[in-house]
């Protein structure tokens, strides 16, 4: 049997859409041998290797956000998690970021608080990035939700995480989608870009955090585009999404809605490869 490799990539918000993938990989019975992951792909892919299902996944993410079809009443059983979200995105005065990610990572990582790389049901890998020396930095070992806190640390959105004397940040900044960190430890590489689709709207103008979220995207596709060129995933996913921010929270369902078409799609290639 071949063994299946899968990688996750960053992309805030967007990033749910690999919940999609996860649940068509337990539909197909398909487990991986090995995940690597970055910034939301890392918090998706810690979840899911420590045993949280697609399904549960996808619960989870209805549970934080508000969807299409929610009654008031619906809403209402929310407000909890609505507000622990709204406490997580309140800006602090702290040097490094805006937010504060332990306050966003206690509800959303609770599954994998104080346990460790070694204790997953499926090896993983997260990638963070050394703010001072700009490396690719490789984590799987030890304390896992450090890992996953550092790789999704956004500069200027959430403060750096310190660990082993290194200032860390969101790992999309050197290797949005680490499928190359798969090499040699998988027989099939499955590659899922949520970055999404780049569409002007009529000359719109582009505000202040919508054009550093922006010009963020570019670069780091640029760089991916440049990886791709010279060392390709057997199975590359380029989710479709478009028009939701990284921290549009409320958009989930939309997200989930417009992956449907690439999960179909998904679902035919893996059966040609009759792994």
């Amino acid at each position: 049997m071949k063994r299946l490799g899968l990688a996750l990539g960053g992309g805030g918000v967007r990033g749910f859409a690999h919940i999609c993938i996860l649940e068509l990989l337990d539909e197909l019975r398909l487990r991986p041998s090995v995940i690597a992951g970055t910034s939301m792909g890392a918090v998706i892919g810690a979840l899911y290797a420590s045993g949280v299902s697609g399904k549960d996944l996808r619960e989870l993410a209805r549970e934080y956000s508000i969807q299409d079809g929610d009654t008031l009443r619906d809403v209402m059983k929310k407000r909890s998690y609505l507000v622990r979200w709204l406490k997580a995105l309140v800006p602090e005065r702290k040097r490094g970021g805006l937010m504060s990610i332990d306050r966003f990572l206690v509800d959303a990582l609770e599954p994998i608080m104080g346990i460790s790389f070694e204790e997953l049901k499926i090896p993983l890998i997260v990638v963070a990035t050394d703010f001072w020396t700009a490396e690719e930095v490789v984590m799987e070992h030890g304390d896992l939700a450090t890992a996953v806190r550092a790789s999704m640390a956004i500069p200027g959105a959430f403060t750096p995480v310190s660990k082993d004397g290194r200032v860390l940040v969101d790992g999309g900044l050197v290797n949005r989608v680490p499928y190359d960190r798969l090499q040699g430890r998988c027989d099939v590489t499955v590659a899922v870009d949520v970055i999404g689709e780049r569409r002007s709207h009529d000359g719109h103008v582009p505000h202040v955090a919508e054009a550093a979220v922006g010009a963020l995207d570019i670069m780091q596709k640029v760089a991916f585009d440049q990886k791709l060129a010279s060392l390709k995933p057997d199975i590359l996913v380029r989710a479709p999404i478009h028009g939701i921010g990284v921290l549009a929270f409320t958009k989930i369902g939309e997200v989930f809605r417009q992956m449907a078409p690439t999960v179909d799609d998904l679902r035919r290639r893996l059966s040609e490869l009759e792994l």
